[in-house]
């Protein structure tokens, strides 16, 4: 996986989802882990997409570490990315082109994480999170802005900052 084209907080996500794989033994990093990573790096996106959407940030946190507890546990194998995470950043990728950015930014991550239709995609999407709604709310967050730099995360909500 090339992290040349992530974001500063994209790749730190990414970075976070596979410390906290490894911190709970897990060999395989899951699109649970990935969520995590976001959550725990992000203090616009995903605050931004719940509140929009009126999801309860909390609760997908607390489920999230309900599934981060049942995956098992291995000690000392070498970590890999689950076939589902690596469908998930797939997806993140090829939504580059859809929104015209440059560079995988964290939105793309969960975009990426909701289209995988995976366990995590389907509690996301219980939470009240669609893909429609999340798209108007990547576009509200952004107001007309594309990813063109490695830290646009940074520009996003400045003035409410």
């Amino acid at each position: 996986m090339d992290t040349d084209k992530f974001t500063i907080k994209a790749q730190e996500a990414v970075q976070r989802a596979q410390q906290i794989a490894m911190d709970h033994q897990h060999q395989s990093i899951e699109c649970s882990h990935l969520l995590k990573g976001i959550l725990q790096v992000d203090e616009n996106v995903f605050p931004f997409i719940a509140k929009k959407l009126s999801i309860n940030g909390p609760q997908v946190e607390n489920t999230l570490d309900q599934m981060i507890a049942q995956h098992p546990k291995v000690s000392g194998a070498e970590s890999y990315f689950s076939r589902e995470a690596v469908s998930a950043l797939q997806k993140a990728q090829s939504s580059l082109k859809e929104l015209g950015d440059e560079f995988i930014a964290l939105e793309h991550l969960l975009l990426g994480i909701l289209r995988s239709g995976n366990p995590v995609s389907r509690m996301l999407k219980d939470a009240g999170m669609n893909e429609k709604e999340l798209m108007e709310s990547i576009k509200d967050l952004r107001k007309g802005k594309q990813v063109h730099t490695r830290s646009t995360e940074e520009t996003y909500n400045a003035l409410d900052k």
